[in-house]
């Protein structure tokens, strides 16, 4: 598969990730949180990133990358999760000083900074997807 296509469905399955971290961030913000900026600030993110990463694991095992997995299984799952989730670590803590940033500079609402700071890490998302926790054997 090419690298363009392979790259197009990976922003396509980004876009499930994205509306779990949206909608999960919206709820502790505003609903969950709502008056204590200093909880929401890291809980918030922290627990909707966490959700966005597993839902952006499996279509990226099953959709995106499943062309590359040699015999799909619970264990073959769950195997390459923790480098998956790993990567997605340094992902956040690349998304979190845009978002903090954004927030503090701009007051913007919670899920536009969410949004904008999103566009920091979705490159070194699909990197670290392609040439390490998915690569070519051989």
């Amino acid at each position: 598969m090419g690298k363009l296509r392979r790259y197009l469905k990976f922003m396509l399955s980004t876009l499930g990730g994205t509306a779990v971290d949206c909608l999960v961030m919206w709820l502790l913000a505003e609903v969950f949180f709502a008056g204590n900026e200093t909880v929401w600030l890291f809980v918030a993110p922290t627990v909707s990133f966490e959700c966005a990463v597993l839902t952006n694991y499996t279509l990226a095992y099953f959709f995106v990358w499943n062309d590359r997995i040699e015999r799909s299984s619970a264990r073959s799952f769950v195997r390459r999760f923790l480098p998956y989730n790993v990567s997605c670590v340094a992902a956040f803590l690349i998304k979190m000083v845009p978002f903090v940033l954004i927030r503090h500079f701009a007051g913007l609402n919670v899920v536009v900074c969410n949004l904008l700071a999103l566009v920091f890490s979705g490159l070194f998302n699909f990197v670290m997807n392609e040439w390490v926790i998915f690569r070519k054997k051989g």
